[in-house]
């Protein structure tokens, strides 16, 4: 993160830097180079993001990470079968209409590698009891994730924490 000082004032950005050097008549574009502001005596300097910024990215990555991971598709009996928002409502359809025709009742159903499985009511519940261990794994694994980059020091440390 950059930092500019001109005459003795600090500016966290661009933006607050180029209002006070147009207070002094000096308009500059948005694109100057940090050797053109020096030459307009800014001190330009590199400042360490603070933490809380790190830790807050890092948490939202971690969640991008675990809601992905959540809608994978999910292995049963073989096959790998979607997890998305239309495949729940896919399979949640599929278990009522089987329900309805009774024991026994199979349907034919395409996978998430686009080959062809024979399922039962059962088994299409038994995707979503798979799909539930593994939003639970992946759920704790986020939470200890996250202790980890609240316990962090420093950027370096917050970066080798994932969900894995």
């Amino acid at each position: 993160m950059k930092t500019y000082t001109y005459k003795a004032n600090s500016y966290d950005n661009l933006y607050d830097l180029a209002e006070a050097l147009a207070h002094d008549g000096t308009f500059i574009p948005r694109t100057i180079s940090d050797t053109d502001l020096e030459q307009l005596g800014v001190v330009v300097a590199e400042a360490e993001e603070p933490i809380e910024y790190v830790r807050e990215r890092k948490i939202i990555e971690l969640k991008r990470q675990r809601d992905a991971a959540e809608v994978e598709p999910v292995e049963y009996g073989g096959y790998l079968y979607d997890y998305d928002s239309q495949a729940r409502d896919r399979i949640a359809a599929a278990i009522i209409a089987l329900d309805v025709q009774g024991d026994g009742a199979k349907i034919s159903w395409t996978t998430a590698d686009n080959e062809d499985a024979v399922v039962t009511a059962q088994d299409l519940r038994m995707i979503i009891a798979a799909v539930a261990v593994r939003s639970n794994k992946l759920h704790t694994a986020y939470r200890v994730a996250k202790a980890q980059v609240e316990a962090a020091q420093n950027k370096d440390e917050i970066d080798t924490i994932s969900i894995n």
